[in-house]
């Protein structure tokens, strides 16, 4: 076994790697760029060497600092985790050529692999199913469209290097086909360097389902169960879970054999996961057809290791050390549920529109680990550090097991009511409605659920008439017990001013009258004169998390003071509340709105970017959905288009430009 390993990575996979490495008792060593030097796991590791400034091109991607930072610390093997180098043959190959181990799979597998062209081809021949499509290499836009037509729309337009969402286009027509493609090459060359693009069939109603394999370098190849990953949104993952609510024990015998066929065909050992996309209108399970090999450890592997037992990095680890699995395929046993949410740093409510920032507040939920309930948070950042654009915009990994889904799934969603985070905008209320949604726990899902259950956007998971009144009755607690506190303040002039017992409660345009009667360690709520509700629960000013039990319900909510009124989180919703008593309701519902100013006549910057592309100038004439700029922003393009047929009347922003979030693109007429 190897003494010290080191970490070619960042974040939660780093930290994630780290954890395991302690346990085993191997040394650890973390490489950082100088937008990561306070980072959680250059802390936890042993030791750490500096790579560069922060644009993973000068610092996380250059092979030759990573083998240097090994020789350096007499590290013997390297973990790449998953993202930059994870999938480069040179780097393998390069550490190889140093006398270090990668602890991954052959250079040959991850060649075979690595190139999704010859991948499918190589699929192919081993017996596994394809999906219908074009493998050769494309000259341009023209023989583009003409390949699409022949194959029929819908189709899928992927970067042959591709991977995390990056490098793909959903082309239903030619124009999609001719705005797309050199999109699509552009993408594949800035992120893999490579911009070659494959064009095959999209599959209708597709469920994404991939399964684990793992391998020793003395011939056993086992598949660990399957994983759904249908939840997506532009093909990034949202929410895992494993096992998938869709596969019977027949397909995942099928699915898996296939993938063990394909992993025994390119001589496979350690982690990597077969994507594969099954047809949702398939009731047989048959039509299931491979996508991809990642030769690597995926981002959601945590749902399979909740589910079979095994840490799948140490098992990584052990097999680059040469030892024999320490297990056979009937040894492998689903026990349970578990569910992954990705809690990124993005706006549900702006189109999911990326957010960089200091994270002014970061408290995650509890973990623990018992025989009913698992909760567990992998992460890589800290109350004050930073999400910087250079990288990845997830910040944290909450995954639940349960024995049943159902438990499972509510597990997440009160994890989540729990989950504290300010300063960036981020998706947790987002997770928490797709998690309590009715087609969710339908398990009727596909990769087109979120486009179909929020074509308008996303505006907050819906409150049901008890949300609304236990919110009610707990807002008139929160405001009582303040109101209280600050009359018993010494010093004030005059008598001291306690709160009426009975107050308006308003949340959005609803309003309910609720009574408190306190009593010795709770409080009886009376809301809109019904049954009186015994309210249990510790809350006093400052605190940002009220948990109480409310006739036997557990409610969990994020109470933030917002002017003269609250913000209440729960639920995957946040609410506007005000506590007021009778006198002060009546008279506020004469009170004048204000309207916001109309800026309609501008494009702004919906994020902070660069302003790769401006496709107007002043006097021209543009129409509705016409694309105008272009930025990029996390490794993504952004187009943005007209809202409406205007003029242009002038462009205050140029091409190279870096832009704030909310900066004048373009102003119209």
């Amino acid at each position: 076994m190897f003494s010290k390993i080191l970490i070619a990575n960042r974040g939660e996979i780093a930290c994630r790697v780290i954890r395991t490495a302690k346990r085993m008792g191997i040394k650890t060593v973390a490489v950082y760029s100088d937008a990561d030097a306070r980072a959680p796991f250059v802390k936890m590791a042993d030791e750490s060497v500096r790579l560069g400034p922060a644009p993973a091109a000068e610092s996380y991607l250059k092979a030759e600092l990573i083998i240097d930072a090994c020789k350096a610390t007499g590290a013997e093997a390297v973990h790449p985790g998953y993202g930059f180098l994870s999938e480069r043959t040179s780097f393998a190959e390069a550490l190889a050529k140093a006398g270090i181990t990668f602890i991954g799979p052959p250079v040959k597998a991850i060649a075979a692999m690595g190139d999704k062209i010859e991948s499918k081809k190589l699929a192919k021949a081993a017996g596994v199913n394809v999906v219908p499509g074009y493998l050769g290499e494309i000259a341009d836009t023209d023989e583009a469209v003409k390949i699409a037509g022949e194959i029929g729309y819908p189709v899928m337009m992927k970067a042959s290097a591709g991977g995390g969402g990056k490098g793909m286009r959903l082309a239903y027509s030619e124009k999609d086909v001719r705005e797309g493609f050199e999109a699509t090459k552009r993408e594949g060359l800035a992120s893999f360097g490579d911009d070659r693009v494959f064009i095959e069939k999209f599959i209708e109603d597709p469920r994404h389902i991939e399964i684990q394999v793992l391998g020793d370098q003395h011939g056993t190849i086992l598949y660990l169960g399957e994983r759904e990953c249908s939840i997506q949104r532009r093909h990034q993952k949202v929410i895992e879970e494993a096992p998938s609510p869709f596969v019977t024990p027949e397909m995942r015998k099928a699915m898996g054999e296939q993938a063990v066929a394909l992993a025994r065909a390119v001589g496979y050992y350690s982690a990597g996961t077969v994507e594969l996309i099954v047809s949702g209108a398939d009731t047989t399970g048959k039509s299931f057809y491979f996508l991809e090999m990642n030769t690597r450890l995926q981002v959601e592997h945590p749902v399979t290791e909740e589910v079979t037992g095994l840490d799948l990095v140490e098992q990584m680890i052990r097999v680059a050390a040469g030892e024999k699995l320490a297990f056979s395929q009937e040894d492998v046993k689903l026990d349970g549920w578990s569910i992954e949410a990705r809690v990124y740093a993005e706006d549900p409510y702006r189109g999911f529109l990326p957010s960089t920032g200091r994270l002014t507040t970061y408290r995650p939920p509890a973990e623990h680990r018992d025989e009913d309930s698992v909760i567990r948070v992998d992460d890589g950042v800290y109350e004050g550090g930073e999400v910087s654009m250079f990288y990845d915009p997830m910040i944290a990994k909450l995954v639940s097991w349960g024995p049943t889904r159902e438990a499972a799934i509510d597990e997440a969603v009160q994890a989540l009511d729990a989950f504290q985070l300010d300063g960036i905008s981020d998706n947790i209320d987002f997770l928490s409605a797709l998690l309590q949604h009715p087609r969710f726990r339908s398990g009727k899902l596909t990769t087109g659920f979120i486009a179909e259950e929020y074509p308008e956007g996303f505006a907050g998971a819906p409150a049901d008439d008890s949300l609304m009144s236990d919110l009610a009755a707990l807002a008139a607690i929160v405001q009582l017990t303040g109101d209280t506190r600050a009359a018993m303040i010494d010093g004030q002039l005059g008598d001291p001013v306690y709160p009426e017992p009975e107050q308006v409660v308003r949340i959005g345009k609803r309003e309910f009258t609720v009574g408190i009667e306190p009593y010795d360690g709770g409080n009886l709520a009376t809301v809109d004169g019904g049954e009186p509700v015994d309210i249990v629960g510790d809350w006093s000013p400052g605190d940002r998390l009220l948990v109480a039990d409310l006739d036997g319900r557990t409610r969990i909510v994020q109470v933030v003071r917002k002017g003269r009124g609250w913000t209440m989180t729960t639920r995957g919703a946040a609410h506007a509340v005000q506590v007021m008593p009778r006198h002060v309701a009546a008279l506020s519902r004469h009170m004048i709105e204000k309207v916001p100013p109309d800026m309609s006549r501008f494009l702004l910057a919906p994020m902070p970017g660069l302003l790769t592309r401006l496709e107007v100038a002043p006097g021209d004439t543009v129409e509705a959905g016409q694309p105008i700029a272009v930025v990029e922003a996390m490794k993504k393009e952004n187009i943005l288009r007209a809202e409406k047929s205007a003029t242009v009347k002038a462009t205050p922003a140029s091409a190279g430009d870096s832009l704030a979030v909310d900066q004048v693109i373009v102003e119209f007429d």
